[in-house]
């Protein structure tokens, strides 16, 4: 039988389905269902990395004590390329913490752009160069130069309630925990990262100029990002 652990929890909405909550539940009366999810098929086969749970680092490699001992390894994204760590969200927040500036930083000040706001835009160019279009809410705006740090949700929330549309936008910095890695993390050196919710689950990579060994997690900032 299947079940919700399953299904990623991204709630794209690709599947037909405004939540994977919602798909699972039809999967016990019509199974075939799950092919829809386009994050466990590639070509029509199910694709067993792309929602293996957290994983620690191998055997005989120094690296971020994980918090969940859990078996067999995956340090691949969905394309087969080698990444260094998973980059998860504080626990305490709706979603990946990320620092932009739209392309037109006066956009921040034309829309208002305030603490709680919805928000949706592109990464375009050096920075990122994403297909996807991004959603979330914001949690500090600086109106003066433009930067906002916001949460990365998904687009549930913003189908919902609405949202103010930045347009393209540079991903200046991304701030997480790792709890599973397989090298050790160093400032001043670049990783190939995975954010644990990314929806096209690709590498990125980025320098770390920030480390804090917190309860939940080795703290991290990622500046000078790149994907894939």
């Amino acid at each position: 039988m299947m079940t919700q652990t399953t299904l990623p929890g991204l709630n794209c909405g690709l599947c037909g389905f405004r939540h994977c909550d919602e798909l699972a539940a039809r999967l016990t009366s019509d199974p075939d269902l799950l092919e829809r999810c386009i994050h466990l098929t590639r070509t029509g086969a199910a694709v067993e990395n792309a929602v293996r749970p957290p994983q620690p680092a191998p055997a005989g490699r120094t690296g971020v004590v994980p918090l969940n001992a859990c078996a067999d390894p995956a340090w691949q994204d969905s394309l087969g390329r080698e990444i260094d760590f998973y980059l998860e969200h504080f626990p305490e927040e709706p979603g990946p913490r990320e620092a932009i500036i739209p392309h037109n930083a006066l956009i921040t000040r034309e829309l208002d752009v305030r603490p709680g706001d919805l928000l949706i835009g592109r990464p375009l160019g050096m920075s990122c160069g994403c297909p996807i279009t991004h959603c979330g809410v914001a949690m500090k705006v600086d109106q003066r130069t433009g930067l906002i740090d916001w949460c990365v949700t998904g687009p549930l929330r913003v189908r919902e309630h609405g949202f103010k549309d930045l347009g393209y936008y540079v991903a200046e910095a991304y701030d997480g925990l790792v709890r599973h890695s397989r090298v050790d993390i160093r400032i001043g050196a670049r990783y190939w990262f995975q954010p644990r919710m990314c929806m096209l689950q690709w590498r990125h990579s980025g320098l770390v100029n920030f480390l804090n060994r917190t309860s939940d997690g080795v703290q991290v900032r990622l500046e000078g990002l790149w994907i894939g």
